[in-house]
């Protein structure tokens, strides 16, 4: 595992997302070397930071099309995380806590389904998918709370043989690094909070990202090649 992501690289807030991506990328460009690397942001907050470091590595720049399973009643807090193929992954835990039935978890992962298909249809437009077979991947996103999409990430990512994955995100709870330590060769995190109220709390502006935006960055991106 690499000593590096334990550095406390940043001392104040992100100015956006754009900005939390060219100061991740800083500390990216000393952690990965592989030259056949690839970039990969989960939708749509972690495309803009992870069209920065695609920018400054030289990388191709891709998506992860996931996500969030939110509670019923509290959709911010995730409750798991659904992929294209459409197989809910689930906090047990949380599922059995909140008493959350079968019926409550179909609905919510159908409407998330719609917006994952309706999403790729989009964004497919603008860039083919890239293969990570035998690749560095490199998994950005704008923070980390829960984790529920970023976990999904990690296993969609091994299960396509990728070579080597690193994590990269500008936020996340201290408690975090225990646990992605030993599921990624490297994660890298700029801020990682004892104090830890939501992701959205260290950007000075956290406004949400278009599929515009999303759209624009990853057409940017194909174009440079």
């Amino acid at each position: 595992m690499s000593a590096l992501g334990g550095f406390l690289m940043a001392t104040s807030l992100f100015k956006d997302r754009r900005d939390a991506g060219r100061q991740l990328a800083e500390v990216v460009s000393g952690v990965v070397t592989d030259p056949d690397a690839c970039v990969l942001g989960l939708p749509r907050g972690g495309i803009p930071v992870a069209y920065e470091i695609a920018l400054r590595l030289g990388l191709p720049l891709d998506f992860l099309n996931l996500r969030k399973l939110g509670v019923p009643w509290q959709p911010e807090l995730a409750m798991g995380a659904v992929g294209e193929d459409g197989v809910p992954h689930l906090d047990s835990e949380r599922v059995t806590a909140m008493a959350i039935t079968p019926t409550q978890i179909r609905s919510v992962k159908d409407r998330e389904l719609r917006v994952i298909q309706a999403r790729g249809t989009r964004y497919r437009s603008q860039c083919p998918p890239l293969d990570v077979q035998g690749r560095t991947a490199i998994l950005v996103d704008d923070g980390i709370a829960t984790g529920a999409t970023v976990d999904l990430a990690i296993e969609q990512v091994k299960r396509a043989g990728a070579h080597a994955i690193v994590l990269a995100v500008p936020v996340a709870p201290a408690e975090a690094r225990d646990r992605y330590d030993d599921l990624v060769d490297h994660f890298v995190c700029l801020h990682e909070p004892w104090t830890f109220h939501c992701v959205g709390a260290w950007y000075e502006d956290f406004g949400e990202v278009s599929d515009d935006d999303v759209c624009r960055l990853l057409r940017d991106a194909s174009e440079r090649g």
